[in-house]
């Protein structure tokens, strides 16, 4: 049933071929295709505006008021790429084999190479588009080093790098809608896709000003919603972030793969109280000058500056020598909660770890250092009260970056014909876990230069259809607008006494206690449990006060809500059948005997991708993952 569509030849060879032997479509006759994108993050603008400038007739929704306000405006630390501008021995390969490995070698060979291999374009690409990325005193842009790699690859703009490179797509975008190429809907929100005989025909959306349904019909669609992290409710994710868009198309047959990779970031400002909605993230760029450490005494109430250095633990530089600060993700997170919950945490729920730049300052100077990260250390001071040139700063893991999303094949269209899923939204390249400074990339990658050849390529064997609806259409969008509808009156006439967002509340409190950073299959059961009882729950006594017709944020979230707690459901499911542990995905019943992650390569080197069956039911299919041109090892960073 899963076709990857991996064209045939040599690894550095497979997109060559691929883009050699596309089919095109004249350009006189490319307005007559309609496309669809929803999201304007860096994934959906750079299509849209890809695809306007090729000539296609083009549609965008975002349920924001502006399409910059996506949510790739808040990435900080950087976007990697295979330049070698350091001289210090990167190339392509290193890069695909540093991807592979970051994700515990679950991730497809020919995806993450062609990641590797277009990220050379990239830079240059943001450049012209006048991205200030850093640059040395000669002018040549600079580099800095991320987690999971001994080269310095990624390209950075201070700590707003996703924002600046959000702008570049941005202008991009609002350059094709000036000039009518393009239609952009602000404040619309796709809550259904319409398919006629198994092909994605449009989608159906809510103006969220005024509530009107609608359908709009498509050649083809583009989905660029971004991740699902927010599930876990206190995350680094805006709070309007959601996975209603990839659910929707699940729900309509798109498969869903690796729903329980979720990844966890090491640098987040720790949860301080339970009035908390979201966590704060902090770049993962600090670590390059910052140093990690707990208390070597249990429950230590001094202060940090009062610990002398021989009563610190740097247990991420003990653990791993060979990255130390700078470990993968998953391994860093894991590692803190490990001395967290040894009762070696700090601050005031002593659920965080120390990020210390005392030893750069003095060696680099105060100045230097403020350059590097200044507007991190005032977004820190303003946030806490605490300056970091004084004190370390306190960091805790905390939910952040989906792996998992929607199934797609190299093209990244889904198992649903007619549907392309880019960014976060699709599961295609990072494995089971993403090494930092790769999620800019992947987006940008997408969008620039991989959706404009597989779509044209797709729609050269297809007959426009879009921009004169037949009847048959018709009959499919008022039927999925009813079924919007339905359940949105659904919603709004439970009429009982809690609000979306508590609900939303209890069911991270599941998932971060039982389907978190660790799991295992005693805590899983209970957690399935739990969400199938607070999923009746909410359908008995959840409140939504207002209408449909009007701004109704309690209404939006009401949707999004039930969304999650299906999806939350399948989580557990997933990851409860991978009886291993691999990068994010830990399972505490399979771990080495020094605690680290344990493979098992014989029966679950696949990606999971589920069915949707309805009533919270799935079924699972496999797509296994084959090792051509690296030989599968134990990952190991010390």
């Amino acid at each position: 049933m899963l076709n990857s569509r991996i064209p045939a030849g040599p690894l550095e060879d497979k997109w060559t071929n691929y883009k050699n032997k596309a089919k095109l479509i004249n350009p006189a006759n490319r307005r007559r295709y309609k496309i669809i994108v929803v999201g304007t993050g860096l994934a959906g603008a750079s299509s849209a505006a890809s695809f306007a400038e090729l000539g296609f007739n083009v549609e965008v929704f975002t349920f924001h008021d502006s399409a910059r306000r996506a949510h790739s405006v808040a990435a900080q630390g950087g976007v990697n790429a295979a330049k070698d501008y350091q001289n210090d021995g990167d190339s392509v390969w290193r890069m695909f084999y540093d991807t592979l490995k970051g994700g515990d070698f679950r991730a497809r060979e020919a995806n993450v190479y062609r990641l590797a291999e277009c990220s050379m374009e990239l830079i240059d690409q943001a450049v012209a588009q006048g991205v200030p990325f850093a640059r040395e005193y000669s002018g040549y842009l600079s580099n800095r080093s991320f987690g999971g790699v001994q080269v310095s690859r990624t390209f950075y703009a201070r700590g707003q790098t996703g924002q600046q490179l959000l702008l570049g797509a941005y202008q991009a975008l609002m350059r094709q809608n000036a000039q009518d190429n393009l239609t952009l809907h602000t404040r619309h929100e796709m809550l259904d896709v319409i398919t006629i005989d198994g092909k994605v025909k449009g989608i159906t959306v809510r103006n969220l000003d005024t509530g009107d349904i609608t359908s709009h019909a498509c050649d083809a669609l583009v989905i660029a919603s971004g991740g699902y992290g927010k599930i876990y409710y206190l995350s680094t994710l805006a709070m309007n972030c959601n996975a209603t868009a990839i659910w929707r198309a699940h729900a309509k047959g798109a498969l869903m793969a690796a729903p329980s990779w979720t990844q966890f970031h090491p640098t987040s400002l720790p949860q301080l109280g339970d009035h908390q909605s979201k966590l704060t993230l902090m770049s993962e760029s600090l670590r390059n000058d910052g140093r990690i450490w707990v208390p070597k005494k249990a429950k230590d109430t001094r202060n940090p500056n009062e610990i002398p250095e021989n009563e610190r633990d740097y247990y991420l530089e003990r653990r791993y020598p060979a990255f130390g600060n700078l470990a993968p993700r998953d391994i860093s997170s894991r590692a803190a909660k490990e001395r967290i919950d040894a009762g070696c945490g700090v601050g005031p729920m002593k659920n965080a770890v120390y990020l210390d730049f005392k030893h750069a300052v003095e060696r680099l100077g105060k100045e230097v250092i403020a350059q590097r990260y200044g507007n991190l250390f005032t977004m820190y001071q303003k946030i806490t009260g605490m300056d970091a040139y004084q004190e370390p700063m306190m960091i805790a893991p905390a939910a952040h970056f989906s792996m998992g999303g929607l199934w797609v094949d190299y093209r990244l269209m889904s198992n649903l014909h007619g549907l392309f899923v880019l960014g976060e939204a699709n599961f295609s390249d990072h494995g089971a876990n993403r090494l930092g400074a790769n999620s800019l990339l992947q987006a940008c990658v997408d969008g620039y230069f991989i959706a404009p050849r597989t779509v044209m390529d797709f729609l050269a064997e297809e007959t426009p259809e879009a921009l004169n609806a037949s009847d048959s259409f018709e009959q499919a969008a008022k039927a999925s607008k009813d079924e919007v509808e339905k359940k949105l009156n659904a919603l709004l006439n439970i009429k009982g006494t809690t609000t979306a967002e508590e609900f939303h509340k209890q069911l991270g409190r599941i998932l971060y206690t039982k389907c978190g950073l660790s799991r295992n299959g005693k805590d899983m059961a209970a957690a399935k449990s739990e969400l199938l009882e607070l999923q009746q729950t909410f359908y008995k006594d959840l409140l939504v006060p207002g209408t449909e017709k009007d701004i109704n944020f309690e209404l939006e979230k009401a949707f999004r809500v039930a969304d999650y707690l299906e999806m939350a459901l399948l989580i557990v499911e997933d990851a409860l059948q991978r009886q291993e542990s691999c990068g994010a995905h830990f399972r505490e019943e399979y771990q080495t005997p020094d605690g680290e992650a344990l493979r098992n390569d014989n029966d679950f080197c696949y990606v999971s991708a589920w069915e949707y069956l309805g009533n919270n039911k799935y079924q699972l299919h496999k797509e296994h993952l084959n090792f051509e041109f690296v030989e599968l090892q134990t990952r190991s960073y010390k």
